[in-house]
């Protein structure tokens, strides 16, 4: 499986190369965010403006603080891929001062951010579908939080709501992933055992549609908390569950003004959720790359990608889309 969707990026990127000779829209910078859905985002997008668009693309590895630190202070990279601005206290701002420019609400349905623990285990303690019932009995999950990576937005928040909750000495301890991969795996190891879990995830990914997880009850989302809980400086958190967030792809200001075909490109690149588990699903199941990914996607969905793109660029890609 592998050699023949690496034949089929290989076959399609040669396919397509001579097309980018018609156009050229410069070089562009795009993050490539360590999780999984941000990433195929990045592979579908980049595959587009080269080989659509003519641009030459440059993929910036990165998560959401340094990205968008290195925007406010440098005007790069150019494009970020799936942001979640609920949950980034400084996205908002960089939008006000016109340093950064959103393009598009990238997952169409917005995302879901939320603790959860294994369906297996809820339906055999159900009271540990509260955080009450989980603080009565810690042993009962493994005694971790399974956490988000540094760097992640996630991980500021989820620090100050557990600094709210008041774990220490409950039993109850944070232990930080060092990669979207391990938080993944300890999902996955687990399920084969039938083991204690606890934490953060997020959807769509493909982890939550292959795994059955249930969101364990917190305190109502409460927009001020969560707020200052983003800020690594909060000085007196409150524990508050996640909004239902909105996921956006951004660009930077100069580069809006620059490239305003690209823009119009990045304004229809939009997934659903139901798409994206589906390609996340698919990566998964075949121990796919992400480039293989956006190949997939692109080769079973030529009517939706299709709309996205400008006339000149349909021309280009039109092997594509027969």
């Amino acid at each position: 499986m592998k050699n023949l969707l690496t034949g089929a990026a290989t076959a399609v990127a040669l396919t397509m190369g001579a097309n980018a000779a018609y156009a050229d829209c410069g070089e562009v910078s795009i993050t490539e965010m360590d999780w999984a859905s941000s990433a195929v985002v990045t592979a579908v997008a980049t595959f587009l403006m080269e080989q659509g668009y003519g641009c030459t693309v440059q993929k910036v590895p990165s998560s959401t603080v340094p990205a968008l630190t290195s925007l406010a202070e440098t005007g790069e990279p150019d494009i970020l891929t799936e942001v979640w601005a609920n949950s980034t206290p400084a996205y908002q701002p960089l939008v006000d001062s016109g340093k950064l420019i959103e393009v598009a609400n990238v997952l169409s349905d917005g995302g879901v951010e939320a603790w959860w623990i294994p369906a297996y285990l809820a339906e055999s303690n159900p009271e540990l579908t509260t955080w009450e019932g989980i603080m009565a009995n810690p042993a009962a999950v493994g005694g971790k939080f399974h956490d988000c990576p540094s760097g992640w937005a996630c991980d500021i928040i989820n620090n100050n709501n557990l600094k709210a909750a008041n774990i220490e000495g409950s039993g109850l301890e944070r232990f930080q992933h060092g990669s979207g991969e391990t938080l993944q795996t300890s999902i996955a190891s687990a399920f084969s055992e039938k083991a204690p879990w606890f934490g953060y995830y997020w959807a769509p990914t493909a982890v939550l549609g292959k795994y059955p997880m249930v969101r364990v009850e917190v305190p109502a989302y409460n927009a001020e908390a969560h707020a200052c809980n983003g800020d690594v400086d909060c000085a007196t958190p409150v524990f508050s569950a996640y909004p239902a967030a909105k996921v956006a792809t951004a660009v930077s200001g100069p580069f809006a003004k620059e490239n305003p075909e690209i823009v119009e490109l990045l304004s229809n690149v939009s997934f659903s959720n139901a798409q994206m588990g589906e390609v996340l699903a698919w990566r998964l199941d075949n121990n796919a790359s992400y480039d293989e990914a956006a190949v997939h996607f692109l080769t079973s969905n030529p009517d939706v990608w299709g709309a996205w793109l400008s006339a000149d660029a349909k021309a280009k890609l039109g092997a594509l889309l027969n």
